[in-house]
């Protein structure tokens, strides 16, 4: 199932370009909105799962965060962000994997997704999403998640997507984490149309 997931994926960035995918954000306002509230020093470390080509993490080089990772199944998403921060690429940690079946080595601060969870429609899928994040978190960690809303797309590139609201996104995280704030967007795609997020922050016990 990786492989086909992997196969798939990158054939999206090698058929498309970054800015022209419906999830393309020129500057990604809701994330860099949530770390300012939470007031995290830029010494804090954070992985960007699914951030493929994103442009999160050129943002947070510029305010000068130094411990940042960066997590997408398809390699040429990544290459796409290292081409654009040039120079800047050798002070990222890269990392080429489906989070489903990847064992983090370490603990973050932060852990954001904008990308992966509602992908994940079988509850298999989910155990082994938060097995990872659990891995990947310790008490006092943020997770930063943003969703499709119930009101959003049923498929996105493709593939089907599971919606949610914040009760149902807290439900799936409850244990151990304890919803901080929550907020929908509405995500307008670079061919005009609208998409509705639901985007929550939790912090774990």
């Amino acid at each position: 199932m990786t492989g086909e997931k992997r196969e798939h994926w990158d054939e999206v960035y090698r058929t498309k370009s970054a800015d022209s995918v419906s999830w393309y954000q020129p500057t990604p306002g809701p994330s860099l909105q949530a770390l300012d509230e939470l007031q995290l020093p830029a010494a804090a470390s954070l992985i960007d799962v699914g951030g493929g080509a994103s442009s999160l993490v050129d943002r947070l080089v510029e305010r000068g965060w130094s411990d940042l990772t960066v997590l997408d199944i398809a390699t040429p998403a990544l290459e796409v962000a290292k081409a654009r921060l040039r120079d800047e690429a050798a002070r990222i940690t890269w990392v080429v994997a489906d989070v489903t079946s990847w064992q983090p080595d370490r603990h973050y601060d932060v852990w954001h997704d904008r990308a992966v969870f509602h992908f994940l429609t079988e509850p298999e899928q989910r155990l082994a999403y938060r097995r990872a994040l659990e891995t990947g978190t310790a008490p006092g960690s943020v997770v930063i998640i943003a969703t499709f809303a119930p009101d959003g797309p049923e498929r996105c590139s493709g593939l089907p997507v599971q919606r949610y609201d914040a009760v149902a996104l807290a439900t799936e995280f409850s244990s151990p984490f304890a919803l901080q704030r929550d907020w929908r967007e509405e995500h307008t795609t670079p061919g005009g149309g609208r998409q509705s997020f639901q985007w929550c922050v939790f912090r774990r016990r």
